[in-house]
């Protein structure tokens, strides 16, 4: 017996993580209605138009800081709030205004549309709502290639599998991660008090194919591409050895994830949950440098900055205990393969792609 249609909207629909979940959605159901909308801010966006349109999405040029411009869309089951602007640097160097109206006027304008559609309604969050100054005390032991967590922790909510939920909030976490976290606050409350289905996904660093990466975003496709088109890059930060980890999460992986919540979202509703690689798919730039080069057989310029940037972090492992007990949801793709992957996308959208990546 066939499931019933489902209607969805995914905003920043055009962009790395919202085209991505609408395909691989329309793949798996195809008798699905999705749309996706996206303002076409950042470059590179545009490519995915075709995209979407191949596989019969419907994209809508608008942004969810104008609410007129859901007018658009229609009668919506579900709203994946994929839209952000992702970088940890906005605000800092520039104005916050753009930022402040994206992430978190725009989810205001997306939870009162699903108020008005009763739709459900899952959020993409970031692992950056977790404050730097907590993060930055905790104890690590330098590896060869990496710091590492060390297995005696004093912080709430932090061990040698990474951070918690429970880990502690108070202090500053950058303007882009403050938006993010105000934005989880409102929807806990829009989840009580006008009843709606809510789930919150806290991200860490997401990475694939399509991806257009910047130094403040999407650091691995950058890496790779300046392997792939023998550019520069540095270490920067920590004594610009390069030791930095994070925890990375290919977007098949986030889509298995959005896959079950929304197909029982009473399960999930009104809670908040890590989601990212993990111990298991985490590396540093060293490391990842090394699988650059293996892949590419490339070796470029890698500067040494040791002063760390404004909103920099040692390390950040994401502790997915709590989803992957609920769900059975656990990461399967790995650095190398994810990789893999970044280089052939590259290598076959070579002409596409130089100008933006290279």
């Amino acid at each position: 017996m066939k499931e019933a249609s489902k209607s969805i909207l995914i905003t920043g629909g055009a962009g790395f993580v919202g085209s991505s979940l609408a395909i691989n959605i329309k793949k798996k159901y195809p008798f699905y209605s999705i749309v996706a909308l996206d303002n076409l801010k950042r470059r590179g966006s545009e490519l995915n138009i075709p995209r979407l349109g191949d596989h019969g999405i419907k994209f809508i040029h608008g942004d969810i800081r104008n609410k007129e411009d859901f007018e658009q869309v229609g009668k919506i089951d579900l709203i994946i709030e994929a839209s952000a602007e992702p970088s940890v640097l906005a605000g800092i160097e520039n104005s916050p205004d753009y930022l402040l109206n994206t992430n978190l006027v725009g989810t205001i304008n997306c939870l009162n549309f699903a108020v008005k559609h009763k739709s459900d309604f899952i959020f993409l969050s970031t692992s950056r709502i977790y404050p730097i100054e907590q993060i930055e005390r905790s104890n690590f032991v330098e590896d060869e290639t990496r710091f590492s967590l060390s297995s005696e922790q004093s912080i709430t909510g932090l061990s040698s599998h990474g951070i918690a939920e429970n880990f502690p909030l108070e202090g500053f976490r950058s303007l882009y991660g403050a938006s993010k976290l105000c934005s989880e606050l409102l929807i806990a409350e829009y989840s009580h008090f006008y009843k709606l289905n809510t789930v919150v996904n806290r991200c860490g660093v997401l990475t694939g194919p399509w991806q257009m990466g910047k130094v403040d975003q999407g650091v691995v496709v950058l890496w790779m591409a300046r392997h792939f088109w023998k550019g520069e890059l540095s270490y920067i930060g920590y004594e610009g050895k390069g030791k930095q980890v994070r925890d990375v999460l290919h977007v098949d992986d986030l889509f298995r994830l959005i896959d079950i919540q929304m197909h029982n979202i009473g399960t999930y509703s009104g809670q908040v949950y890590n989601v990212g690689g993990g111990v298991d798919v985490s590396l540093s730039l060293l490391e990842l440098t090394a699988l650059c080069e293996k892949i590419t057989c490339n070796r470029i310029t890698i500067k040494k900055v040791q002063k760390t940037r404004e909103a920099d972090i040692r390390i950040y492992i994401t502790n997915n205990k709590k989803i992957e007990s609920v769900s059975g949801w656990k990461p399967q793709i790995n650095t190398e393969q994810i990789l893999m992957e970044i280089h052939d996308w590259l290598k076959g959208n070579e002409h596409q792609l130089k100008t933006i990546l290279a």
